[in-house]
């Protein structure tokens, strides 16, 4: 009971702030300077051809037929675009919360990692040592730590987070977070090319599973956990793009529907789910099949899920 008063005391403290602090609002989207590659014009392969697996599909109890939803294999033609290197950050999300007078995601207040170091400085003592133990969690000796030691501590947990993709973001929010950089959400077509190259690759990196260089919920090695961006390097796609397998999932502009040619058929498909790409980093037991370049997946786009982030392309 005492942590829910400390969070409601937090959220207050962040409304207040967010209602109090217009002029940060006019801070530019380009002091964030995200960097992106580019993708050059030209074909490439989409979908595959690849037949369903019914031992697999019963193995693991999946509802429907695999890979069918990625027919029919094409070479499609898309002209140049630049993609994001890496999945938008927490750090990069929360700059763009703060300058736009947004309130903070709740999962932020229930971590701290949404209240601000002069935010820290307003509180006395005793609740920082509150919120050190209740809402940071943080496990060291805190008990003799003076204020000046606390928020140092509280404010090292924070960075740790900053790199990491942020998550809990509805299509919705991702849409409006690439306008206001002057940037998109990527085409479902972007999106595959950018990972898989104009040669089709089955993954990223080529054509075999390789769960050491991918964060992919591998239960052997207990790394179900998000990992910040770019955390392995020959997890990168021909164009340089990180983290397009495994991680999260990342939300893509288009809705869940079939491929033009297809006739396959899903109560899914229309204008309900948008489309996600990439896998997550927890929940499948590295299982190769949902971190392939041509995998589909969908989401309702006001779902807010742990292990679904996103990144932005740009016209060139």
């Amino acid at each position: 009971m005492s942590k829910y008063y400390l969070l409601i005391g937090l959220m207050l403290l962040l409304l207040v702030a967010c209602e109090s602090n217009t002029a940060d609002s006019a801070k530019s989207s380009a002091s964030l300077h995200i960097p992106q590659v580019l993708v050059p014009a030209g074909e490439f392969i989409r979908g595959s051809n690849r037949e369903d697996d019914p031992v697999m599909r019963q193995k693991y109890g999946f509802p429907a037929p695999l890979f069918v939803d990625e027919h029919p294999q094409k070479k499609m033609h898309l002209d140049a675009f630049r993609m994001d290197t890496y999945e938008v950050t927490n750090k990069q999300f929360k700059d763009y919360m703060l300058s736009t007078n947004r309130m903070l995601p709740y999962a932020w207040v229930s971590s701290g990692y949404a209240i601000s170091e002069d935010q820290l400085n307003a509180l006395d003592v005793e609740r920082l040592h509150k919120m050190v133990l209740d809402v940071f969690a943080i496990e060291a000796d805190t008990k003799k730590m003076n204020k000046e030691a606390l928020i140092a501590a509280m404010l090292k947990k924070q960075q740790e987070q900053d790199d990491y993709p942020v998550t809990g973001v509805n299509w919705f929010a991702a849409k409006e977070f690439c306008s206001w950089r002057n940037a998109r959400l990527p085409s479902e077509a972007e999106w595959e090319k950018a990972a898989r190259g104009s040669e089709g690759l089955e993954y990223p990196w080529g054509d075999s599973w390789d769960s050491d260089i991918v964060n992919a919920g591998n239960d052997d090695k207990q790394n179900a956990d998000l990992a910040p961006v770019g955390s392995n390097p020959k997890n990168k796609s021909p164009y340089g793009v990180f983290d397009m397998s495994g991680n999260v999932w990342e939300w893509v502009a288009d809705w869940y529907e079939p491929y033009a040619g297809s006739d396959h058929q899903s109560e899914a498909f229309g204008k309900q789910n948008r489309v996600i790409r990439g896998g997550g980093g927890g929940g499948h037991f590295a299982l190769s099949y949902f971190f392939r370049g041509a995998t589909r997946q969908f989401a309702e786009p006001e779902m807010e899920s742990e292990d679904v982030g996103f990144r932005c392309v740009s016209d060139v």
